[in-house]
């Protein structure tokens, strides 16, 4: 018996407030430098920790499609986005006047291939590339973190 591919689907969102919606969508963006993996993290609005970029379903965009476009809202990279996510992750949303929540992040592999120096939310974050290693070190969700450590897309 062989295992068939299933095409992933476009989300259908309509109707539903985001905050109604826990489930984000995340790109681990990365490159590869004289043989080394580098990860792209970037800071959070609010609290300026370091994170992968991530945001809620996009109506009409698949998972990983929605995972590329904050790639690109928040971190100004465009690339490949892999289609297989390579794992979840949970983190608390904080958001000003409600009360915070747990979300669970699925995330997808993004070989950046370009970075601009301007995209949509470049005043409101930092960027930087760091080793696996480092970037590991920075996030504060240890699934993420476990994830970061274990990706290595040369194998």
């Amino acid at each position: 018996m062989t295992a068939q591919m299933i095409k992933q689907l476009p989300l259908s969102v309509e109707g539903a407030h985001k905050s109604d919606v826990r489930t984000q969508f995340a790109a681990l963006c990365y490159r590869i430098v004289d043989g080394k993996v580098q990860i792209l993290l970037v800071t959070s609005r609010r609290s300026g920790r370091w994170i992968a970029p991530k945001g809620w379903p996009m109506d009409g965009k698949t998972p990983y499609d929605a995972a590329a476009q904050e790639a690109w809202e928040e971190a100004g990279a465009t690339g490949k986005v892999g289609t297989v996510p390579l794992g979840l992750f949970s983190y608390v949303k904080l958001i000003e006047g409600a009360p915070d929540y747990t979300c669970i992040a699925v995330i997808y592999p993004m070989r950046v291939k370009k970075l601009v120096k301007e995209y949509p939310e470049a005043a409101q974050r930092k960027r930087k590339w760091v080793s696996r290693k480092k970037a590991a070190g920075m996030v504060q969700e240890p699934e993420l973190a476990r994830i970061i450590k274990d990706f290595d897309p040369r194998r």
